[in-house]
């Protein structure tokens, strides 16, 4: 920075230094007079500001009809200006005779001031509105007081709606009430806040500025709503089961630790939800699901953050065929009631639920997208011959599963755009999954793709309480060997597989994915409220 931008930093510094003086003088001046807006309690909201608008518009076609806008061919500026202001006064006189009274609430976003009148603009959850604001209205001492008031102030307006001569839909208020005061400065009006770092650690003041972050949270909150009335119709039941676990199983990641003092025991955080959810399937709950946070100790991306919301459900006496089935459906579902369509764009590339999703097994799309036959490897050399042929990096301790997923990361997932499920898994990343009873390597387990990213992740549930112990036994040897995304062996939940858990369909929804999808959003922060972000020190 020059010297020119430093002193020019400073003289802006010390402008809104100044500026943020003036507010809290305003307040004080306020208080002084008994009108601390902060020892109002409630405010009587009877209408949102599209509300307005679409109860005028409906008032005015029931009163006025097709009434068409008047003639003024032919005639002169002057003439022509008095029969468009003849037909306003006409058609206000006749809307004015059975006024619409509304009472709103919101943040103040804009205000004109002009002698005895002035106008601003009220901004609330679903939208704005014009505020016509007159000394005669509203009284010459809450005039004086209006005129005061700053950008970011809370106000309740109360007044009837009329259309001014620009077609706008306005409130002329009868009374304007400060709710609250503002000491902040919101960002600039025409440029909102394009900063991303402080969208994220600010999120209160993009929701303020920025239409399109709120419809996103609008529409996620939308989204998980439109997941349990779907589920609902399919009987299944929500429960909710523990955050802190002593084991934290049910997936590969690193759980973040913590200790107990109470009982002077470590504790996890949960990475998955499935080690208690089957446990309620042996239980006789035949239908569960749960949407919670899970905590893994990774990394941050685009589609990654520590924190996340995962939803899992698990259904007895069903397979993995099943849950294609139910996700489909479900995914199609929610489309269409959050955004009205089952085809929308995500980026550049269209994506359509409405088709019926593709689906192929993981050793054919390896084959399809890699020219790799897995079903002609014989041995764990082979497999790790051609991963070097193919310039596929390997661990020494992989087996010929793990560098079929590994093929199949290098080369299938950028490629599955269009809704797919990739099917039929290596047992080797599967430690919880049936095998298949015709090919004992590999297992009954899918997982969704769309625009290249895993959505969803499901399987024909491992139920044999004997095989799922000698799984255990594996991961406790990868631990064991530095892997600190391994299972370990969870004796309860050995226990309650011994008493007998029904054949079971189970998956698990990377739900802020789907939100990605759905509000077009390039990357997980965005729809997440408040993201992982580091600490500004």
């Amino acid at each position: 920075m020059n010297v020119a931008e430093a002193q020019n930093t400073q003289v802006k510094e010390q402008d809104i230094n100044q500026l943020l003086k003036v507010r809290r003088e305003k307040l004080a001046a306020l208080q002084e007079a008994g009108k601390d807006p902060f020892q109002i309690t409630k405010y009587d909201q009877t209408h949102h500001t599209d509300d307005c608008k679409n109860l005028y518009d409906a008032h005015e076609k029931e009163l006025l009809g097709d009434r068409k806008a008047p003639v003024t061919d032919g005639l002169d500026e002057a003439a022509a200006r008095e029969v468009i202001n003849n037909d306003y006064n006409e058609r206000r006189e006749i809307m004015d005779a059975s006024p619409i009274e509304v009472s709103i609430a919101g943040r103040m976003m804009f205000k004109r001031v002009m002698g005895k009148a002035s106008f601003c603009n009220i901004q609330d959850l679903k939208g704005n509105i014009q505020v016509y604001v007159a000394r005669d209205a509203i009284g010459e001492e809450e005039y004086v007081d209006f005129k005061k008031s700053d950008i970011g102030d809370i106000y309740g307006v109360k007044g009837f709606l009329f259309r001014t001569k620009t077609g706008e839909v306005s409130i002329h208020a009868a009374s304007m009430t400060l709710l609250s005061k503002s000491l902040q400065i919101l960002p600039e009006k025409f440029h909102g806040l394009t900063d991303t770092d402080t969208r994220y650690r600010q999120r209160y003041v993009d929701l303020i500025m920025n239409a399109e972050s709120k419809d996103t949270f609008i529409k996620r909150s939308k989204m998980i709503n439109a997941i349990r009335r779907f589920l609902d119709t399919q009987n299944f039941m929500e429960v909710e089961t523990p955050m802190l676990v002593a084991n934290a199983g049910g997936a590969a990641a690193r759980p973040f630790e913590t200790h107990f003092n109470a009982l002077d025991e470590d504790l996890r955080l949960r990475i998955s939800l499935e080690l208690y959810l089957k446990r309620l399937i042996v239980g006789g709950l035949e239908r569960v699901y749960e949407i919670g946070r899970v905590f893994r100790n990774e990394g941050l991306d685009t589609r990654h953050n520590p924190e996340f919301t995962l939803m899992e459900l698990y259904q007895a006496y069903t397979d993995y065929y099943g849950m294609m089935d139910l996700t489909e459906n479900m995914f199609r579902t929610v489309a269409q009631e959050v955004l009205g369509t089952t085809k929308f764009m995500y980026g550049d590339v269209e994506l359509d639920f409405g088709k019926p999703f593709e689906r192929i097994t993981m050793i054919d799309a390896v084959k399809k997208y890699a020219g790799v036959d897995f079903d002609a490897i014989s041995s764990d050399e082979e497999a790790k011959a051609i991963a070097k042929e193919k310039h596929v990096e390997f661990e020494d301790h992989h087996k010929k599963g793990d560098i079929l997923n590994l093929f199949f990361e290098e080369f299938c997932e950028d490629k599955l755009l269009q809704p797919t499920f990739v099917m039929d898994h290596p047992v080797e990343i599967s430690p919880l999954t049936k095998r298949k009873p015709d090919k004992p390597d590999y297992v009954e387990r899918f997982e969704l793709f769309i625009n290249g990213w895993e959505m969803c992740n499901a399987y024909s549930e491992l139920n044999d309480p004997i095989d799922q112990r000698e799984r255990f036994k594996a991961q406790d040897a990868l631990a064991d060997a530095g892997d600190e995304e391994a299972n370990h062996t969870d004796e309860d939940f050995l226990n309650a597989l011994e008493i007998g858990m029904a054949p079971t369909g189970g998956i698990g929804y990377g739900l802020d994915r789907l939100a990605m999808l759905l509000t077009n959003s390039p990357a997980i922060r965005d729809v997440l409220l408040f993201p992982t972000l580091k600490s500004i020190q």
